[in-house]
């Protein structure tokens, strides 16, 4: 119940916040879609039978979320190109690295390179806009999405890791949620 009243504070947040841009209605529908993969991660505790087919099932949600993400500041990029290149050469970069680390079955593996792939890119698009124009949208945003991207760092260390622990679930929980507090806030600062 605790994530629940956590989410629902960020999409009240982040329907007070917009502006009605086209950008920000993106945006409110990936905290709308992150708040069904919420669920739908947390549900794999309570049903551990289900667990995998309910995670992977949340995965999806949330690499639907970050598709609206990136498809609301893709249109703001100056350096489309430029972006991608590297998003592609980090993301094969961070999963050779997590590869060492995790053991995990193929599925997830695919789906861990999709969903890494994506939430990378939209981090190098959300930095590139940063880059290319220092305003407080795109400085709350980038932020937003790079502590988004390592509580999904922490998250899949931890769970595909050698050990659980429940000190880095509260790391990845507390990262991800403050990285969600900065992309709903950030529909404040968009002009």
């Amino acid at each position: 119940m605790l994530f629940g009243k956590h989410r629902i504070l960020l999409l009240t947040i982040g329907v007070i916040c917009s502006p009605g841009t086209h950008t920000a209605k993106l945006i409110v529908a990936g905290l709308i879609i992150g708040c069904v993969a919420d669920v739908l991660l947390n549900l794999r505790m309570v049903f551990e039978e289900k667990g995998q087919p309910i995670f992977l099932v949340g995965i999806l949600v949330f690499l639907a979320g970050h598709i609206m993400y990136l498809a609301a500041v893709l249109p703001l990029n100056q350096n489309k190109l430029i972006c991608i290149i590297i998003g592609i050469i980090l993301t094969a970069l961070l999963m050779v690295w997590i590869f060492k680390r995790v053991t995990a079955k193929p599925a997830f593996k695919i789906f861990g390179v999709v969903y890494i792939g994506a939430i990378m890119m939209l981090n190098c698009v959300a930095i590139g806009n940063l880059i290319a124009e220092q305003s407080a949208f795109n400085g709350v945003f980038a932020a937003g999405a790079v502590l988004f991207l390592i509580s999904d760092i922490v998250l899949i260390l931890n769970t595909f890791g050698d050990e659980f622990k429940q000190s880095l679930r509260n790391t990845n929980i507390s990262l991800y949620y403050a990285g969600q507090i900065l992309i709903a806030l950030s529909l404040q600062l968009l002009k």
